[in-house]
């Protein structure tokens, strides 16, 4: 299991709180939970059907159902609150950053496309993305070096200073683009050759062990693929004898698919394609030529590539970058990126101070909607001013704050219009009710209890907005002169080369096809250039939630929730996967969140437990804290009814069923489940008790006045089994190193 003491913490869900309107009445699904992820663990949410734990989990990938309601709370991801973001930003994580796979494969197959399509098709569009984003990104930062370089001059110089510094940008921009055409054509070589390379190897075993297929077109597109690898630095001087190659391969691929015999010879072919290998994995280990240097050379000192080894080559562009251009513009945009880093720090402090002023506005009652608007927008102002326009680092906290908090105060502001029709509801069905019993009919229906969001704490909830941003500016402040200087020089050049890259970094279909094909096979999908022909028809349950895996792991994910992946299969194959999400997970170093109704399933793969309710946590720790130490009856109940090889007595099930949460209980919703039940079970909702530093659960069980009572006798005796096992491992590994 993970060690959590010096882990990044990646996800915080705080106290959310989501509902959905129904022609019944409002279903309370998720009520006020809150948990953290951190990287590189996993984390399991465990509970029955309708507990909440999907819910959750859709919630963070942002795909509510557009009848539900989300009450209050918040998902913080990369210092955005991910229940207040548009559609559009939410489009840059889904996939990106947070993927998700779902229980049943084929939702999220495609079943007329093949696998090999479906796999690429996300990839090649992203990239597309990326591309676009990549151009904007450079341009926006040389307009904000320039406005800052412009400021930072003394008043009667600027003009000159802006007429100056616009020269060597539009000079950077011209050496850049011969840059692209140069990255454009070796990195499309490139790939190619590596895909090349691979593809021979598979052809190369199916024409030496005979296997029957389509060697036709595997070697046609073999072919193709190698044929787009004539660039200057990629086959350089073997260019001849790569198409001599190739030449000799086609000539021998006709003769040997003219050959009908059932004795045919494929060695001349094979002789052919090892040739084109050798010349094509030569050129793949080859020293990469720094292009960025050689677009300023050949734009502006000579037309023609010096016939030079690439190590020579490569030095003295650098040399020639350096010392006409590239030094000077770092010293001229140095004195820019000072001045604007400075006054970003002046404008943080003026923020924070008028912050500091106006939260206790905001946590007054008497307080006005409108009026907290107008503040927010004149707060907004100050923080924008402290944004610093040319970091490298996009300051998503600071240009979400004014969306962030008026989105919570027009929460407020419509709480308010709902308790008072709320009430008003309640009255009238009250007064309806009370008329029919005073006419001596007994009413077949109850009046709802009367439905009123908390106020306080959606206030609470704004002023924690403001809480939240004062202490971004603080640490921003705080770390001033450490951060914001970093990319004055080598950092800044870096970005600037990596943003030119990257905006003509086209992925090529060859080298799309060859990552898939690896992804497939790092999953587990035997002969994967094979099956990535095949349509999703033609690949059992547990091949097709492996496919689904892969396609989820295509953008590198930061998170990965899977939504009881493993339900719909047998007991072996959900072995299969759950071991396989495992190992991804280390790889990877993936943050996970396991949704499962099956306590059992993440017995060897959960760091830490949730176990949800009639949507609240009731219990919360390590997977040793649950697994050993159960605290909450509904935990006791999910242990007892997991079997095990060593359990001789009867499973316990879970008796009743999970309450109707249009009229949610009024005290522990697992009461009337609970035969441990007291009387305040069944009056009042039980707070958090803290057990340990990572364990907690919320039942009156754990209150010092609670009578001290013993997990079931199935679960005490299968914990003892599991320390006495885990004891005889230890004295055996014991044994060992002695």
């Amino acid at each position: 299991m993970a060690d959590l003491t010096n882990k990044t913490k990646k996800l915080s869900v705080r106290d959310l709180k989501i509902s959905f309107r129904t022609q019944s009445g409002k279903v309370q699904a998720v009520r006020n939970i809150s948990f953290d992820l951190y990287k590189g663990e996993t984390l399991a949410i465990v509970g029955e059907s309708g507990s909440g734990k999907s819910v959750t989990s859709r919630a963070i990938m942002g795909i509510l159902a557009g009848n539900a309601i989300v009450e209050g709370g918040e998902i913080l991801y990369e210092g955005k609150d991910l229940m207040k973001i548009s559609e559009s930003e939410f489009h840059e994580i889904r996939g990106d950053k947070i993927a998700m796979v779902f229980q049943d494969p084929l939702s999220s197959l495609n079943p007329i496309m093949r696998i090999g399509r479906q796999l690429t098709e996300a990839m090649l569009l992203k990239n597309r993305a990326s591309r676009n984003e990549s151009r904007r990104d450079l341009n926006r930062l040389f307009d904000s070096i320039l406005t800052a370089t412009v400021a930072a001059a003394p008043e009667e110089t600027r003009q000159q200073v802006k007429a100056e510094f616009s020269a060597k940008i539009a000079r950077f921009k011209k050496f850049t683009y011969k840059q692209i055409q140069l990255e454009k054509s070796y990195r499309s070589a490139l790939d190619n050759a590596k895909a090349a390379v691979k593809e021979i190897v598979d052809l190369r075993y199916a024409l030496a062990n005979k296997i029957p297929g389509r060697t036709s077109e595997d070697l046609h597109e073999v072919l193709s693929v190698a044929a787009h690898t004539f660039d200057y630095f990629v086959v350089m001087d073997e260019a001849q004898a790569l198409h001599d190659a190739l030449s000799l391969a086609r000539i021998a691929g006709r003769a040997y698919l003219r050959d009908r015999s059932a004795d045919r010879d494929p060695a001349a072919l094979i002789a052919a394609l090892d040739n084109i290998s050798g010349i094509l994995t030569r050129a793949i280990e080859k020293e990469e030529p720094n292009l960025f240097g050689l677009g300023y050379y050949l734009t502006f000192v000579d037309p023609q590539i010096p016939d030079l080894p690439v190590p020579e080559l490569n030095a003295l562009t650098h040399q020639k970058l350096d010392d006409e251009f590239m030094l000077d513009f770092i010293a001229q945009a140095r004195s820019g990126v000072e001045y604007a880093a400075a006054a970003a720090q002046e404008a943080r402090k003026t923020a924070l101070a008028r912050i500091s002023e106006r939260t206790p506005f905001f946590a007054d009652p008497q307080s006005d909607a409108a009026a907290m608007k107008a503040a927010t927008r004149e707060l907004a102002d100050f923080v924008r001013a402290g944004i610093n326009p040319v970091s490298l680092s996009k300051d998503s906290a600071s240009y979400t704050f004014e969306g962030t908090v008026i989105s919570a105060i027009e929460t407020y502001k419509s709480a308010i219009g709902k308790n008072e029709a709320e009430q008003k509801r309640f009255e009238k069905q009250t007064e309806k009710r009370q008329k029919l019993v005073d006419a001596g009919k007994t009413p077949t229906w109850e009046v709802a209890p009367a439905d009123y969001l908390d106020l306080d704490d959606l206030r609470e909830q704004i002023v924690h907005q403001l809480t939240a941003m004062a202490e971004h500016l603080e640490r921003q402040i705080t770390r001033y002169g450490e951060k914001d200087y970093q990319a004055l020089t080598v950092d800044m050049i870096d970005y600037f080369k990596a943003k030119a890259a990257a905006s003509v970094d086209k992925l090529t279909k060859a080298a799309a096809k060859n990552y898939a094909i690896d992804l497939m096979g790092s999953v587990g999908i035997p002969d994967p250039r094979r099956r990535y022909r095949q349509y999703p028809f033609e690949f059992s349950g547990g091949m097709r939630q492996r496919i689904v895996i892969a396609i989820a792991l295509t953008a590198n994910p930061d998170i990965l929730i899977c939504d009881e992946p493993t339900t719909a299969l047998d007991v072996t194959i959900q072995a299969q996967i759950l071991e396989l999400i495992n190992r991804l997970k280390a790889e990877r170093d993936l943050s996970i969140i396991f949704i499962t109704h099956d306590l059992g399933v993440v017995a060897n793969m959960a760091d830490r437990i949730a176990v949800m309710y009639a949507g609240k946590i009731v219990e919360y720790g390590t997977a040793e804290d649950v697994f050993y130490s159960p605290a909450h009856p509904y935990t006791w109940a999910l242990l007892s009814s997991v079997p095990d090889l060593d359990t001789n007595g009867r499973l316990e099930s879970i008796p009743g069923t999970p309450p109707n949460m249009i009229y949610p209980p009024k005290g522990d919703a697992f009461a009337p489940r609970n035969k441990y039940a007291m009387k305040i079970d069944f009056e009042e909702q039980p707070p958090m008790f803290r057990i340990s530093d990572t364990h907690y659960a919320a039942t009156w069980l754990l209150h010092p006045n609670a009578p001290k009572l013993d997990p079931p006798a199935i679960i005490t005796e299968r914990i003892a089994r599991m320390k006495q096992n885990g004891d005889k491992r230890k004295e055996g590994g014991a044994d060992d190193e002695q």
